[in-house]
């Protein structure tokens, strides 16, 4: 099989509009009762119009950044639990508007999950059997070659769960705005690669979608999942 066609079979694949929030008027007040000298009190004033709250703005994040990662230094213990763990490294490319320690926290919880793929141990050093990089858009495309991944899709390259920022940063439309089921998602999607898991389609209508379908390109008319194995938080 071409080497182009193999990595087109390890790649995931806009962003959720921002939505502002408005405030309900409050009440209106309840009709004053007559005073014992037959004279009303003064009518409350008119309600205010209400105040829009403009939603969070999405981070910003730079076509490119340095071309340069950094582990994250420190590790964490994998959950409790039976079986070697798998030892992991979190990148973060220079030049990226997020901070590297919450990145690789997020990561080793996901990865950590009781939903996810297994036990993870995350190191600062090698031996490791893959690696989790928060990348620029143009540094991803430059990762993932010779996939073509357009400044927006995220890959694993053979080495390292390319997490492209842009869809950190903003998810994609199916997620209806969780960002976090997304991220958990993405992680999930990637690391899945790196351990020898390939892509599925949806399985009916309606119905949760296998974490290594494509849910960033399409759902397939199957539901947003973001776990390898949704129903062990259950348990």
């Amino acid at each position: 099989m071409a080497l182009g066609v193999v990595f087109f079979l390890l790649t995931e694949c806009g962003a959720p509009a921002a939505v502002s929030r408005v405030e309900p008027p409050p009440p209106t007040p309840e009709p004053a009762e007559v005073s014992r000298a037959g004279a009303r009190p003064p009518a409350p004033k008119a309600a205010s119009p209400p105040r829009l709250v403009k939603a969070k703005r999405p981070v910003k994040v730079p076509d490119r950044g340095s071309g340069r990662y950094r582990v994250v230094a420190g590790g964490a213990a994998p959950r409790k639990g039976r079986g070697a763990a798998v030892r992991y490294q979190v990148e973060v490319e220079g030049g990226l508007p997020f901070s590297p320690q919450e990145f690789a926290a997020s990561v080793h919880a996901t990865l950590n999950d009781p939903r996810s793929w297994g036990r993870f141990r995350r190191v600062d050093h090698g031996p490791t059997r893959l690696s989790v990089a928060l990348t620029s858009p143009l540094t991803t495309d430059a990762q993932c070659l010779p996939l073509r991944t357009g400044g927006e899709l995220s890959c694993w390259n053979g080495r390292r769960s390319v997490i492209n920022a842009v869809r950190w940063a903003r998810g994609v439309e199916s997620y209806r705005g969780d960002l976090t089921a997304y991220r958990q998602y993405v992680i999930n999607h990637e690391v899945g690669h790196g351990l020898g898991h390939h892509h599925v389609g949806c399985p009916g209508r309606g119905r949760p979608a296998p974490v290594m379908v494509q849910q960033s390109k399409s759902l397939e008319s199957c539901l947003p999942n973001p776990w390898p194995y949704p129903s062990a938080g259950e348990r």
